[in-house]
């Protein structure tokens, strides 16, 4: 599995310690920064085109990290075609798979221990969409509403 990662200053330890656990565990794994911790630098910088990247690559998913994971869920869903759920443990990490069929798993890199996140980031990637109808059935009211409102 093809996984595009970012993060800010906030998470860069655990963006470090996930990019290489993922990497042993045969996920190809794309790094779109930050390169170098910056206590200065701005997560939409970084979880953008991390999200963009999850769009034009079918079948990959995303992971965007920050202090709280909050704010860097919300940069990735303003990119259209992206659904960027948080997780702060490993039944919501699941859920948004399962259920919302999300492209993108924030987490905050404060909010739990390295072998926390680096759980919920395997669960995210190894659950697979339901695809039970009323679930397919509200992404479907969701795409139709982006796509109608959204440029």
């Amino acid at each position: 599995m093809r996984v595009h990662i970012a993060t800010d200053h906030a998470a860069f330890d655990l963006k470090q310690f996930l990019v290489k656990e993922l990497t042993a565990l045969g996920h190809e794994v794309v790094d779109h920064g930050a390169p170098t911790y910056d206590a200065q630098d701005d997560y939409p910088t970084f979880v953008i085109p991390a999200a963009e990247a999850v769009v034009a690559d079918p079948g990959s998913l995303g992971i965007v990290l920050g202090g709280s994971g909050n704010g860097e869920q919300i940069a990735a869903n303003k990119v259209k075609g992206v659904r960027a759920g948080l997780a702060y443990n490993t039944v919501m990490a699941r859920l948004t798979r399962e259920h919302n069929n999300a492209n993108v798993l924030a987490l905050g890199g404060r909010m739990q221990s390295l072998a926390d996140a680096l759980e919920m980031a395997k669960v995210f990637l190894e659950t697979p969409f339901s695809e039970d109808p009323r679930h397919i059935r509200r992404i479907e009211m969701l795409d139709a509403y982006e796509d109608e409102h959204r440029r």
